[in-house]
């Protein structure tokens, strides 16, 4: 798992019929200062999150555990929307 950044969205009117109803989002990584990196990677939204949203994505063979991407061609997932990191030093 890894924390990211929702910068964009991916519009895909034409795809595999095992992705219809899904909504792609781009994600940065982020680190724990929430300092955006250079890496991203487009992943399926279950939990309805925005542009600016910090979220939690689950990647791999994981991110097809959820109940909208079970068994589906998905390899990054948004599982969670954060609400506040408590880091200590």
């Amino acid at each position: 798992m890894f924390l990211g950044k929702v910068v964009g969205t991916v519009w895909a009117t034409r795809k595999d019929e095992e992705l219809v109803g899904m909504k792609f989002q781009i994600v940065k990584h982020v680190g724990v200062d929430y300092s955006l990196k250079e890496t991203f990677v487009v992943a399926v939204d279950t939990v309805q999150a925005g542009v600016g949203d910090v979220v939690l994505v689950c990647s791999g063979s994981s991110a097809r555990q959820t109940a909208l991407t079970k068994n589906k061609p998905v390899d990054a997932v948004i599982m969670a929307v954060v609400d506040k990191l408590d880091v200590s030093d």
